[in-house]
């Protein structure tokens, strides 16, 4: 079974930490990721650059709105990624709970599935 772990983070988290703190912070985080990788459970993974650089696309009536960031009313952004093979949603939350993010953003655990799936 796939899942997707998004480490939801506040915004203005990386900003505030000195680049020797964020350097530490990534490679613990890619450390995590190696292991997983070692196991047979890591399928990607990634780091996100902040919302500043993002832009969010919508149709509506078949004109596309595009909005550039950062996304005003988010008080939270997506910093990165890992997608799981897992046994069950238990062992997926089991690794979230291991991952380094867990101690200063949100470690969201999402099993992946059709859009049709309730």
């Amino acid at each position: 079974m796939k899942f997707l772990l998004s480490i939801v983070e506040p915004r203005g988290q990386r900003e505030a930490r000195s680049e020797a703190e964020g350097r530490a912070c990534y490679e613990e985080m890619q450390r995590f990721g190696e292991q997983l990788a070692a196991r047979g459970q890591l399928l990607a993974s990634e780091s996100l650059r902040p919302d500043r650089h993002g832009v969010r696309v919508q149709v509506h009536e078949g004109k596309p709105q595009l909005r550039d960031g950062p996304f005003a009313e988010a008080r939270e952004m997506i910093g990165g990624f890992f997608l799981l093979d897992c046994a069950s949603l238990d062992e997926a939350v089991a690794i979230a709970q291991r991952c380094p993010a867990a101690r200063f953003a949100t470690v969201e655990v999402r099993e992946c599935a059709p859009c049709y799936v309730q």
